[in-house]
């Protein structure tokens, strides 16, 4: 049987802002658990009371048969005691030991051959053999953040927990980075919970998604449906859902609905839109909008809109652009194809949106705690 990860609780700081969890179970072994939203929305408070570094104000926490804090009973278990891995945003490695002393913090009691046993292996596995003489001062931002996450295996924990494990990295250090962990963690086969605001890393990471806004969990679910499916208009907005407008349902057929927006006519999946609604909330990526010079004659896609350009924004290497449609649509497309198609303000497009890229909320869910 999995051991699961069972909280419901409420944090408030003298400031007066709550974190407050509801109803939130993670834990299948070898399932990676995102904690997902905007910075100053509660995630690493989350992170710290499940690891035991900060005392909840009421409420539960329970791991598989054991708790470890309950509010009634007056009942604290010290982090020590829960057998967890943990590794804080600035990996927090102690300047004056070695990457090996490092590692082996967390082994007393231990004796001398397990502890280096157990150190080589870490090593070993974390591409570190070589390092481990080395101080943390020695070492390069990726080199520190595999260090930590050693540390913090070391010891087998029952439970991983990960905050913002790239955010001290530059650019290609945590895209090689990502990508190693992926296949890492893994094959420790046990529960973890990593915290990030990036969605390409709750895309790449992730199995499971949380998403919190304001200090309430409030969207569950694989991280593909519930980035594709956002449960309300606060999941919406925390998940960079790029063009959200009202619009009213004027018939439902075969599983489709065609939608008024603004006096535009669009067709989206029906999903499992409740029965009778009418008004929706019409969720759109940038990304999922394609950007045509004319009107595409060959083209079997149900959604084909002719637009003005009302503005062009540089992001890096990409252009966000949004047409007036009738009301404000973005997209998001490279420097290339911005010069392709010689794009620039207010020259007539076409645009096209597949009908599977058109999500439907239905309005007036906008703070519910939803599980998909």
């Amino acid at each position: 049987m999995p051991q699961l990860l069972k909280a419901s609780f409420t944090k408030t700081f003298a400031a007066g802002i709550s974190v407050r969890i509801a109803d939130l179970t993670l834990g299948t072994p070898a399932v990676i658990t995102i904690l997902f939203g905007a910075s100053g929305c509660g995630k690493t408070t989350v992170l710290r009371c499940l690891a035991g570094l900060e005392r909840p104000d009421e409420g539960s926490i329970c791991f598989g048969n054991e708790t470890w804090f309950d509010a009634k009973q007056g009942l604290l278990l010290p982090p020590r005691l829960r057998k967890i891995g943990f590794v804080p945003q600035e990996y927090a490695l102690f300047p004056h030991l070695s990457v090996a002393q490092n590692i082996q913090y967390g082994l007393k009691g231990w004796s001398l051959s397990e502890r280096e046993s157990r150190t080589q292996e870490m090593l070993d596995w974390l591409e570190l053999s070589g390092l481990q003489n080395r101080l943390p001062g020695e070492l390069s931002g990726g080199q520190k953040q595999r260090v930590a996450l050693a540390r913090a295996l070391a010891a087998k924990p029952r439970l991983l927990l990960l905050d913002e494990p790239f955010s001290a990295l530059d650019l290609p250090t945590r895209q090689r980075l990502r990508t190693d962990l992926r296949c890492l963690l893994p094959q420790l086969g046990i529960p973890i919970i990593i915290v990030t605001h990036d969605r390409l890393e709750a895309m790449i990471l992730g199995d499971e998604l949380v998403v919190m806004d304001t200090g309430q969990n409030i969207q569950t679910g694989s991280v593909q449906d519930v980035l594709n499916h956002p449960a309300n208009l606060a999941a919406a907005a925390v998940l960079g859902m790029d063009t959200v407008q009202l619009g009213h349902i004027t018939e439902v057929s075969d599983g489709l609905a065609k939608v008024n927006v603004a006096g535009t006519l669009l067709v989206a999946m029906a999903g499992e839109l409740p029965s009778g609604t009418t008004e929706v909330l019409v969720c759109i990526r940038a990304e999922d909008v394609v950007v045509a010079k004319h009107e595409m004659s060959q083209i079997s896609s149900r959604n084909q809109l002719t637009g003005t350009i009302h503005s062009l924004t540089p992001e890096g290497a990409l252009v966000r652009v949004e047409v007036d449609c009738g009301f404000p649509l973005k997209a998001l497309l490279t420097k290339n194809a911005q010069n392709e198609l010689s794009l620039e303000k207010n020259a007539q497009v076409t645009v096209l949106i597949k009908v599977p890229q058109i999500h439907l909320i239905p309005h007036g869910t906008s703070r519910q705690t939803a599980k998909r």
